[in-house]
């Protein structure tokens, strides 16, 4: 990781890596501590976090079983982008494939995929961060999905907005990837809550 003005890394040793992530022992100075501070830090790829919405403004949401949880959850889809230095057109492609993978939908033709920036999903140990997108609207493919190995994908369905608000209200909807998405598709005036 780089750093920012005014921080300084004095030392990183690496922990533990494989393909998906490495954790690291940073001694860091920052620009509140003069004095240097240890930290664990899980160094992660990049994901996209996709909002895949039909023409009847239903939107998709995958049921999946994660095992750090061992359990199945209602999520958007996403996935990592291998490539730490990718560009915005690989950043698209990626939410595009993670969508039709963990779908079976794709863009219709015509479609748009509205960029809301990023976000990040626990900066207290790791420095993994998502792109949101809005992908609107999406059709079924006629491949229907290519779900990885490491994927265990149970379900998924159309709901509409009201069915999603009150998924979240009673913490049916749990994960900070789909929990983030929303709030920014509310606060963006693309979905709206109320009444719903």
């Amino acid at each position: 990781m780089s750093d920012s003005a005014g921080w300084e890394t004095i030392s990183s040793d690496e922990n533990f890596a494989n393909k998906n992530l490495a954790v690291v022992t940073d001694c860091v100075r920052s620009p509140a501590r003069s004095k240097p501070c240890t930290w664990t830090v899980v160094l992660r790829k990049i994901a996209v976090i996709v909002a895949p919405m039909t023409r009847e403004n239903k939107i998709l949401l995958i049921r999946q079983e994660r095992v750090p949880i061992r359990t199945a959850i209602w999520e958007v889809p996403a996935g990592q982008i291998d490539q730490q230095d990718a560009n915005n057109d690989e950043i698209r492609e990626t939410a595009l494939r993670e969508l039709k993978e963990e779908t079976g939908y794709q863009l219709s033709p015509g479609g748009e995929l509205i960029e809301l920036g990023h976000y990040f999903s626990s900066p207290g140990f790791t420095d993994e961060y998502g792109y949101f997108f809005l992908a609107r609207p999406v059709e079924p493919s006629d491949e229907g999905p290519d779900r990885q190995g490491a994927e265990s994908i149970v379900d998924c369905r159309e709901f509409s907005i009201s069915e999603i608000r009150r998924m979240i209200a009673e913490n049916e909807i749990r994960d900070a990837n789909t929990l983030g998405i929303f709030a920014r598709l509310v606060a963006r005036d693309l979905i709206s809550f109320e009444n719903g």
